[in-house]
């Protein structure tokens, strides 16, 4: 791997930890001068990993701005799940789990079940997914399904603020761990597809109140003047 390739691909792997950390607002234009300056490095490639994270619907090029991370929608919410869900039941698919895998997936299971704050549930729940798909021999697919995760993991940790939620999850979690250990994959593949809208589904409803807030601010102020 040449010298370039490795700076984009670190540039790639500190904004979306940035994103990850919610210290990249969203609608805030990224400066690329600031973090050249900050990491010590040319724009080139910055501009390299911006591109590639746009190119994963991650970060919104905005003519005259820059690239920023863009406000989820219902259409964009529903569009990006469904395509996770899709493709990672692709990856469990062509994945073959063996005694070792099944172990760590129930270590992060435990972990998750442990865990009390929406935050650390989130980020074990994230690493689940990671895990189920690890062994997929499709590394171009598990590479778009982590860039695409990263996305998830920055709007959820915006709306999940009840770590009760993932209750619902756990189950779901032990039932596909229970569908693979029986050599199961197509009832795996369904309930993970499952597990995805249910989050969803709490998203969109999360979306949907944020709205009617923001409209019901909005109303407020123009009667008060």
């Amino acid at each position: 791997m040449s010298k370039p390739t490795i700076l984009r691909d670190s540039v790639k792997d500190h904004l979306l930890h940035l994103i990850r950390q919610g210290e990249i607002e969203i609608g805030k234009t990224i400066n690329l001068a600031a973090l050249s300056r900050t990491l010590n490095i040319s724009v080139t490639p910055i501009r390299e990993a911006l591109t590639q994270l746009e190119q994963s619907r991650i970060l919104k090029a905005v003519p005259n701005r820059g690239f920023i991370v863009p406000k989820l929608s219902l259409t964009e919410a529903e569009n990006l799940y469904r395509t996770i869900a899709d493709l990672e039941v692709l990856a469990v698919e062509g994945t073959v789990y063996d005694e070792q895998l099944v172990k760590e997936l129930r270590n992060e299971q435990l972990h998750l079940q442990q865990t009390h704050t929406p935050s650390a549930r989130l980020a074990s729940r994230v690493n689940f997914h990671r895990i189920l798909i690890k062994n997929c021999p499709n590394t171009i697919l598990t590479e778009i399904l982590h860039d695409l995760e990263s996305r998830v993991l920055f709007y959820e940790q915006m709306f999940v603020l009840d770590a009760s939620f993932y209750e619902h999850i756990d189950n779901q979690n032990e039932a596909i761990i229970r569908a693979i250990e029986e050599d199961n994959v197509p009832t795996a593949a369904l309930i993970l597809n499952m597990n995805w809208m249910t989050v969803l589904e709490y998203v969109q409803k999360q979306l949907v109140l944020q709205q009617s807030t923001n409209y019901e601010v909005v109303s407020l102020s123009v009667l008060k003047q």
